[in-house]
């Protein structure tokens, strides 16, 4: 005697209640470390490219004794160090309180 075949439904609600228990406890994916990863270093080189070419400009149209290009990539990278630290705390509080609602 062969065990009785469950039906396509069966299959299909445990399918569904799988991806839901997926979904939900997803835990931390090798993808999004690579993907925080980016999104510091963007947020640290944007403004600081900014700031270079922006001195770059100001050094040909408003010389000073002082180099506008050196000052502006200083200011750039500490803008977006603190883009970048405000973002991984907001990351983090975010983290928290999904792991709060578990």
């Amino acid at each position: 005697m062969s065990p009785q075949r469950k039906s396509p439904e069966d299959d299909i609600g445990r399918r569904a209640q799988r991806l839901k228990k997926t979904r939900e406890n997803a835990g931390v994916s090798p993808l999004r470390g690579l993907g925080v990863f980016g999104m510091i270093g963007w947020s640290v080189a944007v403004p600081t490219a900014g700031g270079a070419f922006l001195g770059l400009w100001l050094d040909r149209t408003i010389p000073q004794n002082f180099p506008w290009v050196l000052a502006l990539i200083l200011g750039g990278v500490t803008l977006g160090s603190f883009i970048a630290w405000a973002w991984i705390g907001r990351e983090s509080a975010e983290e928290e309180d999904s792991h709060d609602d578990h």
